[in-house]
């Protein structure tokens, strides 16, 4: 009988070669290369999500703050108050505000009419500079409507 040591016999070459080993690099590169763009995308989506929670519901309760007021100077104040607690409790910048009533003609609020807010803002997407205006480039607009009938007990003070 014939002893045959693994290291000195050349009849029974590795089907593996100098391959061995390298899957755990290979899978650990390849994990990498598809995890940092996958967190990349569910920040992204995160802070589009977030933007636009906070864009509807300015527009909703300052519908409903302006359509309950009494009067133009009380829905003023109403809405101003709404949009900076709103603001700061999202993170809103640079809001845009628009009022209009349906169906139009008179002064806007007025009672027994159908306000329309719109809420408009922007979210830039993380990890893009500011160098070149990319920041402003790479935004992602938000928008958000909402609609409220006007006491009638509004007065046109």
């Amino acid at each position: 009988m014939l002893l045959s040591n693994r290291s000195t016999d050349t009849a029974t070459e590795d089907p593996l070669g100098d391959d061995r080993g390298s899957a755990a690099l290979e899978f650990i590169l390849v994990g990498l290369l598809l995890l940092v763009p996958l967190v990349y995308l569910v920040v992204a989506l995160g802070l589009v999500q977030g933007q636009s929670l906070g864009a509807e519901a300015a527009a909703r309760h300052v519908a409903r703050a302006v359509s309950t007021a009494t009067d133009a100077a009380d829905a003023r104040a109403r809405a101003d108050a709404v949009l900076v607690a709103v603001s700061e409790e999202y993170g809103l910048d640079d809001v845009d505000l628009s009022l209009t009533c349906a169906p139009s003609g008179a002064a806007c609020p007025r009672a027994g009419a159908t306000l329309h807010v719109s809420v408009r803002t922007s979210v830039t997407l993380p990890l893009v500079p500011p160098v070149l205006e990319l920041d402003r480039i790479a935004a992602v607009p938000i928008e958000a409507s909402a609609a409220h009938k006007v006491s009638r007990f509004w007065s046109e003070r």
